[in-house]
């Protein structure tokens, strides 16, 4: 009995310390900034969530571990500290890594593409639909010819025939 109490106190002393040692490397893994002005602070935090790590995938350079994040980090916070705008801090950003790093690309010409494409696909989807509707719309039923008219006459009566004997005979 001893023993089983020993061994689960051990067990909740193991368990104990790997959530502290977790809950250490969380929040050690990303540095704490310090914001004399609480808007600069709003403005870190948006062009951290802004801008995209490039060897993390799809992550933000706010929400990443990577080393390369946590220098984007840095060179943002030192950007904000000698009073840049947040245009030249990203455009800084996209002249050093690339347009990879904005999680939305500028409307450019070679981007139009990629804004409209979206755009074009449904207008031209609503199209073809609006012509399937509009020709189904306008088709109508091929006439019969005089051939055909006789021979569906013929069946139909042939069939008013035979329901009228059948009739005659349950009405005995």
């Amino acid at each position: 009995m001893a023993l089983r109490h020993i061994s689960s106190l051990a067990l909740m002393a193991m368990l104990a310390l790997y959530l502290a040692g977790a809950a250490g490397s969380a929040s050690a893994a990303i540095e704490v900034r310090t914001f004399d002005d609480p808007v600069m602070e709003q403005r870190f935090d948006d062009l951290s969530a802004t801008l995209r790590c490039p060897k993390c995938e799809n992550q933000a350079i706010g929400d990443s571990n990577s080393p390369i994040a946590a220098d984007m980090r840095e060179r943002v916070y030192q950007q904000l500290q000698e009073g840049r705008s947040d245009k030249e801090i990203i455009d800084f950003m996209v002249q050093r890594f690339g347009d990879y790093v904005l999680y939305n690309p500028r409307l450019e010409g070679r981007t139009l593409l990629l804004w409209g494409l979206p755009g074009a696909l449904i207008l031209v989807g609503a199209l073809v639909v609006a012509v399937l509707v509009r020709s189904r719309r306008n088709m109508r039923a091929a006439e019969l010819s005089d051939e055909e008219r006789r021979r569906l006459d013929a069946l139909i009566g042939a069939d008013d025939m035979a329901g009228e004997r059948h009739s005659h005979k349950e009405g005995k």
